[in-house]
């Protein structure tokens, strides 16, 4: 029988995402808080008996990324390369996150790759270990490692587990444009950042469970940027506020933009009534837990 293994990777929320400053490597300093959701890939890794790393996937990804490019196959490599194995393998990608949504599914996709070849060949590294390897790859990396409700700062290696967020409805709408990451950090114009989220009060909200009050709270600058570039993503804010959502906001640099609820058949009903208004968009129902 072939050594085997299959993880799940989930996709994320951003709760919060603030741009504290400017590096001066270039990157920015970001203040968030980061919710794993159920929604998930499934990376499906088999030991093979030459060292070749094999990699497929059941669809296209829209940017024509070429696999030597693709974190899924820049994991495994580093993982072969960083601990001497002499095994390759065979990497099957089922892909369920919508890609370049603001949902970390490639980050994801990369950690699960990580963490599985780590149990497939008995490497025994710890989650601190994999992560200091992950960031290597991606900024998104880590947490997605990590999962659960986090507290993420630097570029996004910096963690700090939060209380568990009690199992919410999401409702995703991912509209049918690209948007690129390069192009709202490079736009970001932090002078004009009137409305900073509250980071400690949101952290509160979460540690009392107060739920109705973290709705409100939702903030993520990067909105500044996206939403005059592509109003799309305000119109969908507010169909999901007038479809019974706690808050909603755009995930990460966008465009998916999600609203939360902890009604399941008001999140139902939103969700449907979501997929009659768009029916081009991609529109996903979930929840904020584990998969």
């Amino acid at each position: 029988m072939p050594n085997k293994i299959t993880v799940k990777a989930p996709a994320k929320i951003n709760l919060t995402l603030d741009v504290i400053g400017r590096r001066k490597d270039g990157y920015h300093d970001l203040k968030m808080i980061m919710q794993t959701i159920d929604l998930h890939d499934k990376i499906t890794i088999t030991e093979t008996g030459d060292s070749k790393i094999g990699f497929s996937m059941n669809k296209d990804l829209p940017d024509g990324c070429p696999t030597e490019d693709n974190l899924v196959y820049r994991a495994a490599r580093l993982m072969q390369e960083t601990y001497s194995l002499s095994s390759g393998f065979h990497i099957k990608l089922t892909k369920n996150i919508p890609a370049a949504a603001g949902l970390a599914g490639g980050s994801s996709d990369c950690a699960a790759t990580l963490s599985g070849i780590n149990k497939l060949c008995r490497l025994r590294l710890t989650k601190d270990e994999l992560c200091k390897l992950g960031v290597k790859l991606g900024a998104d990396v880590p947490f997605c490692i990590m999962k659960g409700t986090m507290l993420s700062e630097g570029i996004g290696e910096i963690l700090t587990p939060l209380a568990d967020l009690p199992p919410l409805w999401v409702v995703l709408v991912k509209p049918d444009i690209s948007v690129s990451t390069a192009y709202v950090y490079s736009h970001l114009n932090m002078q004009r950042i009137y409305n900073h989220p509250n980071t400690a009060q949101v952290m509160d909200c979460i540690e009392r469970h107060d739920i109705p009050s973290l709705g409100p709270q939702l903030c993520n600058v990067l909105e500044t940027v996206t939403i005059p570039s592509y109003p799309v993503i305000a119109e969908v804010k507010e169909f999901l506020m007038k479809n019974g959502a706690m808050g909603s906001l755009m995930s990460g640099s966008g465009p998916t933009v999600y609203g939360l609820y902890q009604d399941k058949t008001l999140a139902e009903i939103s969700y449907q009534t979501a997929k009659a208004r768009f029916p081009k968009y991609n529109v996903i129902l979930c929840q904020t837990k584990m998969p």
